[in-house]
């Protein structure tokens, strides 16, 4: 009788000698991908699982999806990015974090939790022309790497992202900001959104998912004055990182970066491992807003509870305070701002990326919230 198959061995073969590590002595490389900078030797992986040393070369995954489909561009979230489009989102599998509350554990933890060995059902071989092919069949005004971390994807992204800006698709990168400036500089050249996580602001919290908070704090700097467009979400999680304290301490380091960097508050529910603490109520999320105000933040959302968090899924210029953008969960109910981007009633520039024309957008009802959500691509 022949072995069973493991996810390994399905995997290893959909790899390629990758970009961003270093050789060093014995057969020994260096990868650097994320911020583990994992030193790899012969034979072993890196904390990703992914990515290993195959006779001192650095295999790296290429040439399939395990999930595809057609969001919301607010889903991601971009709430400061083509309002109202859609971005085809592709992602592999792995990550580089253990996140016991993760809602995309079957491709994140692959790998790594014996149960996400499911996830060798979606795997589809494809490649970077026919993914763009399909963001394009769709009317996707982007293209963005998701559902597992794609710092550790970051070649397969690249090649998908140069056939999307030929095709003139906005690339984005949905991650939890464990990078390198070497990752950055590779994909300053075609990455425009860059979407981080800011989990917790203490680092034993950090330590539990798999990561180090300087790691990321440094990322939001880095992407932040490397010119990437940058909003930041924290999903607010009771007993973890929803106290007062730790909340002002979040927004004020944002606005210590930027007031003008968004910063999006959504609710926890329990998933995977973490099933003890309650769902985030809207109560919850409307302080953790306000904090963000306090903070000096201009531009605050919370999410993940549509119609239940007063005014906050709406876009307000910082100024004036006019209504420029009326949001329900992933619908604009009204767009207020000019072709240039820019408040109509007092002039100030919006900072963020708007379609050249604001008659584009595409706007709906409340009777809509049912029809704007993900679509799964065939």
């Amino acid at each position: 009788m022949r072995p069973t198959s493991t996810l390994g061995d399905l995997l290893d073969p959909l790899t390629i000698e990758g970009e961003l590590y270093e050789l060093l002595e014995d057969g020994a490389v260096r990868c650097y991908a994320c911020g583990h900078r994992c030193l790899i030797r012969e034979g072993r992986r890196g904390i990703c699982q992914v990515r290993f040393n195959q006779n001192g070369r650095l295999r790296v995954p290429w040439g399939y999806v395990g999930a595809l489909q057609c969001d919301p561009t607010e889903k991601k979230p971009f709430f400061h990015l083509y309002p109202g489009s859609d971005t085809l989102t592709f992602g592999m599998l792995g990550c580089d974090f253990h996140c016991g509350y993760c809602q995309n554990w079957v491709t994140s933890q692959a790998m790594r939790d014996p149960a996400a060995d499911i996830s060798a059902a979606g795997l589809r071989e494809i490649s970077a022309r026919e993914l763009v092919k399909y963001g394009l069949s769709v009317g996707a005004k982007a293209i963005g790497s998701s559902y597992n971390e794609p710092l550790i994807t970051s070649e397969w992204s690249v090649e998908v992202f140069k056939e999307a800006q030929a095709e003139g698709l906005t690339c984005l990168y949905i991650s939890n900001g464990n990078t390198t400036p070497e990752v950055l500089d590779f994909l300053k050249p075609y990455v425009t959104g860059y979407k981080i996580d800011l989990k917790s602001m203490q680092d034993k919290q950090y330590r539990r998912l798999g990561g180090v908070r300087q790691h990321v704090l440094d990322s939001l700097e880095n992407v932040y004055e490397m010119g990437f467009w940058l909003e930041v979400v924290t999903l607010v999680i009771p007993g973890f990182n929803d106290s007062t304290e730790e909340l002002m301490d979040a927004a004020n380091f944002i606005a210590s970066i930027s007031p003008d960097i968004p910063w999006h508050v959504t609710a926890f529910h329990q998933d995977y491992k973490m099933t003890d603490p309650d769902n985030t109520s809207a109560r919850t999320l409307v302080r953790a807003a306000e904090i963000g105000l306090e903070a000096g933040l201009h531009f605050v959302y919370a999410g993940n509870l549509p119609g239940k968090v007063e005014t906050y899924e709406n876009t307000y210029c910082p100024t004036c305070r006019t209504c420029l953008i009326e949001r329900v969960g992933y619908v604009i109910l009204a767009y207020h701002l000019t072709d240039t981007g820019s408040c109509p009633s007092c002039g100030g520039q919006i900072p963020g990326v708007w379609p050249t024309n604001a008659r584009t957008v595409r706007k709906g009802s409340v009777e809509d919230l049912s029809l704007r959500r993900p679509r799964p691509v065939r």
